[in-house]
């Protein structure tokens, strides 16, 4: 099974686009992590992905989830350390790059 790299994958999910990208400006504040997506999941839920090292996702994800439910309100938030590459393909699909 093939892995992520040694990577891992942050997501917070918030309703509505002002604390999503709050979170997001936050989390790329507070460690050395990469804004991968965003994604509009519909009923007004936006989901924000951010990769890096591990610690470094874990360190972002709980600032930017702090941060976002200190404006907005925040649905979920999740470090998945190394997740296999299948996941990594959902996650390309959204990519902001391409």
């Amino acid at each position: 099974m093939k892995y992520f790299g040694e990577e891992a994958l942050g997501l917070i999910e918030t309703r509505g686009m002002v604390p999503a990208i709050y979170a997001a400006d936050v989390m790329c504040k507070t460690a050395d992590v990469v804004l991968v997506s965003y994604e509009n999941m519909g009923s007004g839920l936006v989901t924000v992905m951010v990769k890096g090292d591990v610690a470094a996702v874990r360190a972002a994800v709980e600032s930017g989830a702090a941060a976002a439910a200190s404006i907005g309100e925040l649905t979920a938030s999740h470090v998945m350390p190394r997740p296999v590459s299948r996941v990594g393909r959902i996650v390309s699909k959204h990519d902001i790059d391409e």
